[in-house]
């Protein structure tokens, strides 16, 4: 019904921008499409989780998987983008650029899978 009500919302493209609710406080689509059956406890994994993926990014991925995960994902509040599309702004081919990705994603899972294996047979909680 909010949506309704609020014609300036209309031509909204992130889930992200701020709007005003009934008491003039500014809160977020995300805040008001948020499952509300989220723990806090999920929350803040998740968070940690988004957090640790984006150091790994940075310290594992070279310049072209960083820039081709990037435009795919819709990193840094871009829209996402096709294969097709990013082989045309990079020059090269869309099998490369599947490529690229593939293997930037296998680098991050393996990452990923081997701080967990890591962290569950020391013991120690996640970072």
């Amino acid at each position: 019904m909010h949506l309704r009500t609020q014609r300036k919302h209309r031509g909204v493209s992130s889930i992200d921008v701020p709007i005003s609710d009934r008491d003039g406080d500014e809160v977020t689509w995300r805040d008001v499409l948020r499952d509300p059956g989220e723990s806090i406890p999920d929350q803040v994994s998740r968070s940690q989780q988004a957090r640790r993926l984006a150091q790994l990014i940075v310290s594992r991925l070279g310049r072209r998987e960083r820039q081709v995960l990037a435009l795919r994902y819709g990193v840094g509040g871009v829209e996402p983008e096709t294969q097709r599309a990013i082989a045309k702004r990079l020059n090269i081919s869309r099998s490369y650029v599947s490529r690229i990705e593939k293997k930037a994603m296998c680098k991050l899972g393996r990452d990923l899978l081997a701080e967990q294996t890591k962290q569950q047979t020391s013991g120690r909680p996640p970072r």
